[in-house]
């Protein structure tokens, strides 16, 4: 068995590399950052932390880009970090545990669940008139759940004069498990070109608290939800393909299958 063109051409485009220096590339990311917030002309950044291994690292490189630009430019720049719970989370500890962790002075807890019920309700009213009476099923609410997160962090960034922060990676465009335009939307993905392995390795050397590091990474969409679970394939296998190695013929098939279906999410709108 050998590589296929396809995984070449998958690797090729997301840019990861088989292997990293977590120093360099945790350097690379945080220049990245401070470039786009001078570029932009922004006071700072925006990263909405789950309790996750991504938004922790994606908080902690945040963290360190606006610390360095305030001391390099004796201006106040500032990385605000949001907890978004639907109701009652269960691991918030995690996300507060982050930004304990990385020293975080500017946070905020906005529950979306009064927000993201009133427009599930519109959309079934809605669903009623059109003469196909149902409830939104679990698909259909998760994607309001990622969407109506955006919507908050858009308008806190608007008022504060911030970039908001993506936590999109390699392993998840590689599935294209993700809300196009939704938790897609944002400014800036300082993590875009890493899988999920490489992630992890920067977590240990940015010092992201290790219960948050070892846990099974889910969107929180719904009860009892993991990315593993939904995409039928796991994320070591995910991180292998990605790297370039030879992993078992069915995992390889589900992942190519996946990022062939999911084509529409990694293209822009299209016109004509």
């Amino acid at each position: 068995m050998s590589v296929s063109n396809l995984q070449k051409e998958i690797i090729a485009r997301l840019g990861v590399k088989p292997n990293i220096d977590p120093d360099e590339e945790i350097r690379r990311r945080v220049d990245f950052l401070k470039e786009k917030v001078l570029e932009a002309g922004a006071s700072g950044l925006l990263i909405a932390i789950s309790g996750g291994v991504d938004s922790a690292v994606t908080a902690g490189l945040c963290k360190r880009a606006t610390d360095e630009l305030a001391a390099e430019t004796g201006r106040p720049y500032i990385t605000v970090g949001l907890f978004q719970p639907y109701g009652e989370q269960p691991d918030i500890a995690d996300a507060y545990a982050v930004a304990e962790a990385f020293g975080l002075k500017y946070t905020a807890e906005t529950n979306i669940r009064d927000a993201v019920d009133e427009i599930a309700l519109e959309a079934e009213y809605a669903l009623k008139k059109l003469g196909f009476p149902r409830h939104l099923n679990k698909g259909s609410k998760g994607n309001v759940k990622a969407r109506t997160r955006m919507v908050v962090q858009y308008a806190l960034a608007n008022e504060l004069n911030l970039l908001v922060v993506g936590t999109d990676h390699a392993s998840e465009a590689l599935t294209g498990f993700f809300t196009k335009w939704g938790d897609g939307a944002v400014d800036v993905t300082p993590l875009s070109t890493l899988n999920k392995r490489q992630i992890r390795q920067i977590a240990r050397r940015l010092g992201v608290p290790a219960q948050v590091i070892d846990k099974a990474p889910t969107a929180g969409l719904w009860e009892g939800q993991t990315d593993e679970g939904e995409l039928g394939v796991s994320y070591e296998d995910n991180s292998d393909y990605l790297e370039g190695k030879e992993i078992d013929p069915k995992a390889r098939e589900l992942l190519e299958r996946h990022y062939l279906r999911t084509e529409h999410k990694r293209r822009p709108i299209p016109g004509i």
